[in-house]
């Protein structure tokens, strides 16, 4: 008989679920591809009905439940941070009231699912620190039997930032750090003065960053102190976290946040930008001041972990780990020959985490899964894409495999913009051709083409490219393989007017590795792009405008029908304006 385990993120941004039989992953979604807001929070109960449909099971054969959240982690650390520092009474409610969910999470799993309470007998539910999640999901699905691993992110369960040693199925850690000192939280506290202040706006800071200079590095190393022995310590005079809370909100819906930093820091940097205002030389010094002191702090952790433990493999997970222009760093700068860092390294990653650790370090089984790939999500037949696009009034073509590539590789060679839907949806927060908006990413001008017909993103924002697995070195600075658009590589100098799309402005770009062995058709696409144009990569960009990564056939319609995309290649079918 089958052992299944369902991993959860809940009562969190990003909520999640994935699902394990036997230890190899049958499905992992997030919450948001089905509500439809970006970053979800609360219980994801139609992401948790995809994973036992995906696995034609139900919740009652179920033999574990884990959820990546342990409210009695780190209890001492708890009261010594209340007597130290007297937070008020909101700050009080909202740890209250998260621990009480956490507690009870196996009554509201099966009132949100309309179970029978005695009747789940079968399922264990597990608690498993957050921390502990993100490292099992960063090695216990990784290729390598051995690795030094770790989590940083903002907080979870009290804890900013742990390493460890990962051996076969065991995780050993060494060292943490606690609240409120947070590398993630410095980065949200200034991103939201620079006036991107949503949940998941991070990564527009990183975008902007290499448009200024890092001139305020002294600032910088005020607020974030390295310490000798490698970890870092905030001055807690630039934020109110740790007294007043950060008015979040993991109640079902968008996940809310109230302002991280105090006065000091707007003295230090002067008044907040308002969003949707002018984007100054000012600011954009202080992004890239803010990008070098991450990296500065984050290289210390990391230097300090392979001193430590001797290993030349190192795994990372937590937001901080989505920092594509760091990652791209580390194998360049340390002592590290691998790294593996998996698509959904955030805390929607942390259902996985909470699967594996039960399924290999509590019940201590043997690894049995790689992932080698992100394509674990909804997938839909040609039935029922036909049944959309007739429902949509839409006239298409069906198309054998190799007609479909041919005629969407020579619309994008042609300077068309297309739709790409295909197969299993992406796990994480990229898109890596199954769910894709590509384009030429020759012309100079397709930035704007994209930001002005789909996107409507900010101009300062990178668009990344795909690239064949087979070309990457004839194109980028490292060779080293990123199926999961999760590191940035320099492009050769010598390339970037070759591919001007997809260079950013100091000369890199946030590759995907492309290989045909995971990604079949959109290999045979940029390949048959690379045969029309000597060029073998596309731009790529996630299928939506301002949503989430669309997931059902309708979706994607939709978004092709409501925008100036010019081509749809939607399964078999092929839809041109």
């Amino acid at each position: 008989m089958s052992m299944y385990i369902l991993g959860l993120n809940a009562y969190h941004g990003g909520a999640s679920a994935c699902l394990i039989e036997d230890g190899r992953l049958v499905a992992a979604v997030e919450e948001e591809r089905f509500t439809r807001v970006k970053y979800w929070a609360g219980f994801p109960v139609q992401a948790i009905q995809y994973c036992l449909a995906a696995a034609g099971i139900t919740a009652y054969d179920l033999d574990h439940v884990a959820l990546a959240s342990d409210p009695s982690a780190n209890l001492m650390q708890k009261v010594m941070f209340g007597l130290r520092h007297r937070p008020d009474f909101s700050f009080i409610r909202d740890r209250l009231q998260h621990m009480g969910r956490s507690h009870s999470f196996k009554d509201e799993f099966c009132a949100r699912l309309g179970l029978d309470l005695a009747g789940m007998r079968r399922a264990k539910f597990h608690n498993v620190e957050h921390h502990r999640a993100h490292l099992a999901a960063a090695f216990l699905v990784s290729p390598f039997e051995s690795a030094a691993v770790l989590s940083v992110d903002g907080m979870g369960d009290f804890v900013s930032t742990m390493w460890a040693t990962g051996e076969g199925n065991t995780l050993d850690v060494h060292g943490e750090i606690n609240f409120p000192h947070s590398l993630g939280y410095v980065y949200t506290a200034l991103a939201q003065w620079l006036g991107f202040p949503k949940y998941g706006d991070e990564g527009k800071v990183m975008g902007l960053a290499p448009y200024g200079e890092p001139v305020y590095m002294d600032e910088m190393r005020d607020i974030v102190r390295i310490q000798r022995d490698g970890t870092f310590e905030l001055n807690l005079d630039y934020f109110v976290v740790h007294t007043e809370g950060a008015g979040m909100s993991w109640d079902d819906g968008a996940p809310t946040l109230g302002a991280l930093y105090s006065d000091r820091l707007v003295k230090l940097f002067g008044e907040p930008r308002r969003p949707r205002t002018e984007i100054t030389g000012h600011h954009e010094d202080v992004a890239a001041s803010l990008q070098a002191v991450l990296e500065e702090a984050e290289f210390a952790v990391v230097r300090k972990l392979q001193r430590e433990t001797g290993q030349k493999v190192l795994c990372m997970a937590g937001g901080v780990a989505l920092n594509s222009s760091f990652n791209g760093k580390v194998l360049p700068e340390t002592g590290f020959e691998d790294i593996f860092v998996q698509p959904a390294a955030g805390d929607a990653g942390n259902a996985l985490g909470a699967a594996y650790y039960v399924y290999n370090v509590i019940l201590g089984q043997p690894r049995r899964f790689v992932m080698e790939h992100a394509y674990t999500g909804p997938e839909y037949g040609d039935a029922v894409i036909k049944a959309a696009l007739d429902g949509a009034g839409l006239a298409y073509e069906e198309l054998s495999g190799a007609e479909l590539v041919q005629r969407a590789a020579a619309v994008v060679a042609a300077g068309d913009v297309l739709g790409w839907f295909q197969g299993r949806l992406e796990w994480g927060p990229r898109a890596l051709g199954n769910r894709s908006i590509v384009a030429d990413p020759r012309r100079t001008d397709m930035k704007d083409i994209l930001n002005a017909r789909i996107k409507h993103r900010e101009a300062f924002r990178p668009f990344a490219p795909s690239v064949l697995n087979e070309y990457v070195g004839d194109y980028f600075d490292q060779t080293y393989p990123e199926p999961f658009m999760i590191k940035v590589y320099g492009v050769l100098p010598a390339k970037q007017a070759e591919v001007p799309a997809i260079t950013h402005v100091d000369g890199t770009g946030r590759l995907q590795t492309v290989h045909r062995e995971y990604s079949p058709l959109y290999w045979d696409l940029i390949d048959a792009f690379r045969q029309a144009t000597g060029v073998p990569m596309v731009l790529n960009t996630s299928f939506n405008e301002n949503e989430p990564i669309v997931c059902k056939p309708e979706e994607a319609i939709d978004c092709f029908a409501r925008t100036r995309m010019d081509a749809l290649g939607i399964g078999s079918f092929w839809v041109k304006k």
